[in-house]
């Protein structure tokens, strides 16, 4: 009798685990690297569930970390040439207005990174943005490199850019177990896969895929509520396509910073959220009953009336997103400690989009066995102590 021959298991030179915008750089290179790649996601694309979906991120230089402020003109770069090869639109320079108390550390912080900065007196600031108000004994910085990234855009743009160059995504596709080795196996949902390197970019969904491996990273979903906000009178200053991002940072009332992006997604509303949120379990964002309290509008609401006057005080939508924060906020990119043929980004924190190009690099990088290009001192998982469990 015939022996019954084992199913094929297909074998690819790297396997990404999330096609979100980290995830899908990640492979993007990997691909531009002549990379038999794999790009999973558990979704149908496109998809809400994560921190990659919605019309609009900023975008900026000033950075109150100096590692970011040095990574920024690579991912500046990096983003121009996924312009050139999709051959659209991804970025709009509008301007970025930073503000907050004279003499706060981040915003002093922010100042340094930009170098020659440009502070913002009352009359350059009505120039630059007339519907902002600032509040006695503030300060302003402009940032004219910041802007907005079309963010569903740039997500469509980069996977496929990925599968012109010969990658492979498969959505739809939970990953049910993950086995370590030389060769790693990737058992989904729909198929099983091997390749000798695994990058994992699950976002909020990280912490549990690399539970069975012995990890227990300090990730928290959060739930953030995105706002669009009306203006009182239509084209009212400030408050059109033109208008210039912000960040507000330090302010005594909101203990998390509060940013805003011009009229894009909605017309006539603006996007104002606070950089904050509640803890969520990722597989219960969506079930959040539609009467659920919305904590932190009330902190935007009160910085709308005294900042931003020419907007009814109350949001006119909410939707939610999720950020995966770490403790310090910084991103985890590093291998696993005992398998280094698995790479992990994870942590973003509700930052990373403007960052992708070059996180999505540094992953490749590390995966390839490379000298990163740019310093991952604050990266690593080391520098949370006891995540590696005893029983490996």
């Amino acid at each position: 009798m015939a022996a019954h021959s084992q199913p094929q298991q297909p074998t690819y030179d790297a396997i990404v685990i999330g096609a979100g915008i980290q995830g899908s750089f990640t492979a993007y290179h990997l691909a531009q690297r002549h990379k038999d790649t794999l790009l999973l996601e558990q979704f149908i694309l496109p998809h809400s569930r994560g921190s990659s979906h919605g019309q609009s991120r900023i975008i900026r230089s000033a950075y109150p970390q100096p590692h970011y402020a040095r990574m920024m003109p690579d991912s500046f770069r990096l983003w121009q040439r996924l312009e050139d090869e999709a051959g659209t639109s991804l970025y709009r320079q509008t301007g970025l207005v930073m503000l907050g108390p004279a003499g706060d550390p981040e915003l002093e912080s922010c100042r340094r990174s930009l170098g020659a900065s440009d502070d913002l007196d009352t009359t350059a600031l009505a120039q630059h943005f007339p519907g902002l108000q600032l509040q006695p004994g503030e300060v302003a910085v402009w940032d004219s490199t910041g802007g907005v990234l079309f963010a569903d855009r740039a997500l469509r743009a980069v996977q496929d850019i990925f599968r012109q160059h010969g990658g492979t995504l498969r959505d739809g596709e939970r990953v049910l177990r993950i086995e370590p080795g030389d060769v790693v196996t990737v058992t989904t949902t729909a198929g099983v896969y091997r390749a000798p390197r695994l990058i994992i970019t699950a976002g909020a969904w990280t912490g549990a895929l690399v539970a069975p491996l012995g990890l227990r990273l300090p990730l928290q979903p959060l739930r953030i509520d995105v706002c669009y906000w009306k203006e009182k009178e239509p084209g009212s200053p400030g408050t059109d396509r033109a208008t210039p991002c912000f960040i507000a940072l330090g302010l005594r009332q909101a203990p998390h910073s509060i940013y805003g992006l011009p009229a894009l997604e909605y017309p006539g509303l603006m996007k104002v959220c606070y950089h904050h949120g509640s803890p969520v379990d990722p597989e219960e964002r969506d079930r959040v009953p539609p009467d659920a309290p919305h904590p932190y509008v009330g902190v935007l609401s009160s910085f709308i009336s005294k900042y931003l006057p020419g907007l009814e005080p109350q949001p006119a939508v909410v939707e939610t997103c999720l950020y995966t924060n770490t403790p310090d906020e910084d991103f985890i990119l590093d291998r696993h400690p005992k398998f280094s043929n698995i790479i992990i980004g994870a942590g973003f924190s509700g930052h990373g989009f403007k960052l992708a190009p070059v996180v999505g690099k540094l992953l490749c990088e590390l995966s390839l066995g490379e000298e990163p290009s740019h310093s991952m001192a604050a990266f690593t998982i080391a520098r949370f102590p006891g995540v590696l469990q005893p029983e490996l």
